[in-house]
Parts: structure tokens; sequence; C-alpha cells
């Protein structure tokens, strides 16, 4: 069975940073693109950043360019999120998921982790 297990969350004052990480079993890795996505109380889904399945393209949502880094370790079956500068905005559960493109739209994905809770506070 594909299983992808959220880790790495936490509270982290305002300005400071966390690195998520997202182990994968159960599937092909280096076949698979991965996608992050957030969601806060109260509000949709969102897309936060994806990259590609040998890791040479990336894509940040306009909210967290430029502070934030993913990345995937296909000898590993690991997937990371590197985010810096982390404002209250930024709380949310975060989830992990996997397929074949490193799209912005979460209905393309096939597998989906449990999510990490990160809250930020100010």
């Amino acid at each position: 069975q594909v299983q992808l297990v959220e880790s790495g969350g936490g509270l982290v004052q305002a300005g400071g940073s966390l690195r998520l990480s997202c182990a994968a079993s159960g599937l092909r890795f280096s076949n698979n693109a991965m996608g992050w996505f957030r969601q806060a109380p109260g509000k949709e889904r969102e897309f936060v950043a994806s990259i590609s399945q040998s890791g040479l393209w990336k894509y940040y949502a306009d909210s967290v360019k430029g502070r934030s880094t993913n990345s995937k370790d296909n000898a590993k079956n690991t997937a990371y999120l590197q985010m810096s500068s982390l404002k209250p905005e930024d709380t949310a559960v975060y989830y992990c998921a996997a397929g074949p493109g490193p799209d912005r739209d979460a209905p393309r994905y096939s597998y989906w982790g449990q999510g990490t809770q990160v809250t930020v506070s100010s």
C-alpha cells in the first residue's frame, strides 16, 4: 500500500524556520513528482510548492516564493519543504502529495499524506 507520512511540524515564532519531511513507501518514488499543500482553519486547501520527478523543476505559490525551498531525495524516498521567515499566516496543516507531474491543482495528485501541523506565533 502507498503511504506518505509528513513530519517536522510544530510551533515556531514569526521569523523562524522549519523543515518538513514527507517519507514515502509503496510507490516508485523516483517516478513521482511531489506537491505540498496547506489548509488553515476555515480556509480552503491551497498550493504551496511542487517538484518534478527528477527534481529539476520547482514551483512555488506567490505567498511563499523567496522564502521556501522544496526538494526530494530519491535515494531516501523523502521529500522536503524548507520554510524560512515564517509568518502567522503560514499557520496551517501541511500535506504532501505524489503524482505524475508537479501540478498546482490538487486533484491531479494520486496519493496524499495525513498532514502535519505548523503553527506560527506572532
